[in-house]
């Protein structure tokens, strides 16, 4: 009978430090700024800017930069991110024109391509937005080139959305889930055009980052292998719309009853992404928007691969009720 006290002794002992443990750490993620890392060392790489570049960064910008970092006037000063939820604080994106003191024109181009691919700017701190890793070098250099360029959004500008207020949650997210990526090792080659599938799998995950909304959760995403990601392309990420509603991510895989298999054509999957139209006419629902600056190839290209990814029985319409219902 003693030993017995004295083994809940000692575990109620343990489960006490462990609380004071947990309690600690929670404090110390509470009161002190967001996560960061050690100055990152960046490659030594000089892009030169063509006109093929800035032509193919700007449909990348199009896809990635423009919907997060454009201003009112259309340029890249930084705005809130009304479409996270509410539980993540007051999120704002940042200043990346030209300018030198505000913006990123004091980067350098290697600066500049290691915070796309890992996620960690050149003091160190971490950036809550998708990483690059797996695109390919040609593609990165062609968003630098324009960055660089005499596009208007990229021109200097000294405005500056808010510092963001990070809630306890989004500051626990660097030392839970949200974590650095590491640098590419080789050299990343574009896709073969001639193999649709392939390069469908390229443009969805490593240019248009479609999975990162369009899985289960997009902050728990494996982005060294995409298709590793819980719920790849069925759908489920929660988003708040316009009407200050959550609503989840429509499920993408070819289930004929709650995903796209028998609800879209080919061309009708194209005019939906690049024009926002779904084949009985209504309009794609916030946060996601028309995708113009995307080839039908390209577009069409998803579709192809979009086919090969295994089918997942996700009723997007009712969970998105049922969710909002708990939310009333």
């Amino acid at each position: 009978m003693k030993s017995a006290k004295k083994i809940f002794k000692r575990i109620g002992q343990a489960l006490g430090v462990l609380v004071l443990v947990i309690g600690g750490f929670c404090a110390y993620v509470a009161l002190t700024p967001i996560r960061s890392y050690d100055p990152p060392t960046p490659p030594v790489i000089q892009v030169k800017v063509t006109e093929a570049r800035v032509k193919r960064g700007e449909v990348i910008a199009q896809l990635q930069c423009m919907a997060c970092h454009a201003d009112n006037n259309n340029r890249v000063t930084g705005k809130r991110l009304d479409e996270l939820p509410a539980l993540f604080g007051t999120i704002y994106s940042r200043n990346i024109t030209q300018d030198k003191e505000k913006g990123i024109g004091n980067w350098t181009d290697g600066e500049i391509i290691y915070f796309l691919r890992t996620g960690i700017r050149r003091d160190g701190t971490i950036a809550f937005m998708p990483k690059y890793n797996l695109m390919a070098d040609e593609d990165i250099k062609s968003v630098v080139a324009w960055l660089r360029s005499d596009r208007f959004p990229v021109q200097p500008s000294n405005q500056e959305a808010p510092p963001s207020e990070y809630s306890f949650v989004a500051k626990l997210l660097p030392w839970t889930l949200i974590k650095p990526n590491n640098y590419p090792a080789h050299l990343i080659p574009l896709p073969d055009s001639t193999k649709p599938a392939q390069m469908g799998k390229y443009v969805a995950t490593a240019v248009g980052d479609c999975y990162g909304c369009h899985s289960a959760n997009y902050l728990d995403l494996d982005s060294e292998h995409p298709e590793r990601t819980k719920g790849y392309f069925a759908g489920g990420s929660k988003f708040t719309g316009e009407d200050g509603k959550s609503i989840l991510s429509a499920n993408l895989t070819f289930d004929d009853e709650t995903g796209i298999g028998k609800k879209y054509t080919k061309e009708q999957f194209i005019r939906a992404v690049k024009m926002g139209v779904r084949p009985d006419g209504s309009v794609l629902r916030y946060p996601m928007g028309p995708r113009p600056a995307l080839s039908d190839q390209e577009v069409g290209a998803i579709y192809e691969y979009l086919r090969t990814v295994p089918r997942q029985h996700n009723n997007i319409a009712q969970k998105t009720a049922e969710v909002q219902l708990a939310e009333k």
